[in-house]
């Protein structure tokens, strides 16, 4: 699963960050971070226990 998520962030964000502040850069991976977080939202189910 690790080497998935992996994937999932090298393809969002690329092999490095594109910016050069460290400002930008911490910008830069939280809007990846949120991208790859809605995108586990979508894709995972929700389950519900039914009585």
């Amino acid at each position: 699963m690790i080497e998935a998520d992996v994937s999932r962030w090298k393809r969002v964000i690329g092999d490095g960050l594109r910016s050069q502040t460290d400002g930008r850069q911490a910008t830069e991976v939280a809007i990846a971070v949120s991208v790859l977080n809605r995108m586990l939202e979508l894709g995972c189910p929700n389950y519900v226990r039914v009585v």
